[in-house]
């Protein structure tokens, strides 16, 4: 019976990691509704809604504690819960950057700037998340390894559309009165972080798919 308590535990970990990812993912996709329709509502629920992401991690780290302490896993359940941990640790990060996305939309509308195509940045961060998790979920190795590769488009797009402010910023009219070109400066700032904020939801992604690759075959390698 205490073997099989043990089981159930293990199972319910992985069901509680899936749970708070469907949340965070949740939570991303309204932070990205509210950026892409200018929706102080949506904004401020993205950023109420963090307390619960953070209330999750903190159970999920004493389950894992718990584990180790009691039940001693060895092998590949230790890896499990060791990545288990880990995973929560980058879904409650990802929970923080959609809060940064709501923070930005109460802050500024993207005025006087190109159509940089956030939206779609943001659409493909949060679909290679979201393919992560499935993958943990259904230890599915071969696609843990695609998801490393589609970060890279996530990457590049991301470049691509910070050099298009850079080079926004530098075709200015110079003699753009002073106010307006602070306000553009400041403007820009806000984007970039954005920018970046977003590619750092796609290294999350990366970051589960290598923990669960590294759950399935062992190799410390494939930490990264």
């Amino acid at each position: 019976m205490a073997r099989e308590a043990y089981r159930e535990a293990l199972a319910d970990l992985r069901a509680a990691v899936v749970e708070m990812g469907e949340i965070v993912l949740a939570r991303l996709e309204t932070a990205l509704r509210g950026l892409t329709a200018g929706d102080e509502e949506l904004a401020r629920e993205v950023i109420d809604g963090d307390d619960e992401i953070n209330r999750r991690y903190l159970a999920i780290e004493t389950d894992c504690i718990d584990l180790f302490a009691l039940e001693q896993p060895v092998a590949s359940d230790l890896r499990f819960v060791a990545a288990s941990f880990k995973i929560t640790t980058d879904l409650e990060r990802v929970g923080d950057l959609a809060t940064n996305l709501g923070r930005y939309t109460l802050s500024s509308r993207r005025q006087h700037l190109p159509d940089l195509d956030i939206d779609a940045i943001g659409e493909r961060a949060r679909d290679l998340l979201a393919d992560a998790l499935a993958a943990y979920d259904s230890e599915d190795a071969p696609a843990c390894r695609v998801i490393a590769h589609r970060d890279d488009d996530v990457d590049a797009l991301c470049q691509q559309a910070s050099e298009r402010l850079v080079r926004e910023l530098l075709e200015r009219d110079p003699k753009i009165d002073a106010w307006t070109l602070e306000a553009l400066i400041d403007e820009i700032a806000s984007v970039l972080l954005m920018i970046r904020d977003l590619e750092r939801i796609g290294d999350h992604a990366v970051n589960v798919a290598a923990r669960t690759l590294y759950v399935l075959e062992g190799d410390p390698e494939l930490i990264y």
